[in-house]
């Protein structure tokens, strides 16, 4: 007989969920493509649950020249209109046009910076991961001291749907906190 593995509570059951949490959430990412990927799917999930987003993750591969940052900040209004039209993604306007000029203050920071998993991740210590203390899903915070530095930075910068709340999923998405359980085998 098999053991059986435990998870975090919030990933259910549903398998594109379990997959996401056993091979990608709180894995630590520093290849700037992947971030930008969670920059739009964290931005497009606002206002929505992560498994609509997850659910519709290849039409945003499509839809956003799989996730090239020099491709998509060089779209331009029919590529706009095109995507508003594209049943694969979210159609909403406000984070279309989000992705295509954050994709452009995503490059900046990439040449001030010389990436932007450098920008990112130099707001860590010692560029290191925080490990939090999680026993369950009330003990996961929404924001952080942390988060807000960053996404205030950001919005100084221009960027767009990457509030606090949106921040801190993209830091748990791309490993820079580890919000697993205690008794979690991703842990």
């Amino acid at each position: 007989m098999e053991a059986v593995l435990k998870r975090c509570a919030w990933c259910g059951t549903d398998p594109l969920y379990v997959k996401y949490h056993d091979e990608e959430w709180g894995k630590p990412v520093t290849d700037d493509q992947v971030l930008f990927e969670f920059l739009i799917l964290e931005g497009a999930q606002a206002g929505l649950s992560w498994i609509t987003i997850l659910r519709r993750r290849e039409g945003y591969r499509k839809a956003f020249a799989d996730f090239d940052v020099n491709k998509v900040a060089a779209f331009n209004e029919q590529d706009e209109e095109r995507l508003m039209n594209d049943t694969g993604i979210i159609r909403n306007r406000l984070k279309i046009k989000a992705a295509i000029s954050n994709a452009r203050l995503f490059i900046a920071l990439q040449q001030e910076f010389g990436s932007f998993a450098n920008y990112i991740w130099g707001y860590l210590p010692d560029r290191k991961p925080i490990l939090n203390q999680v026993s369950g899903p009330g003990d996961v915070p929404a924001r952080s001291e942390l988060s807000d530095a960053i996404s205030k930075d950001m919005k100084k910068r221009g960027f767009k749907f990457f509030g606090t709340t949106i921040c801190y999923a993209h830091m748990q998405a791309t490993g820079m906190v580890n919000d697993h359980q205690a008794d979690c085998h991703c842990r």
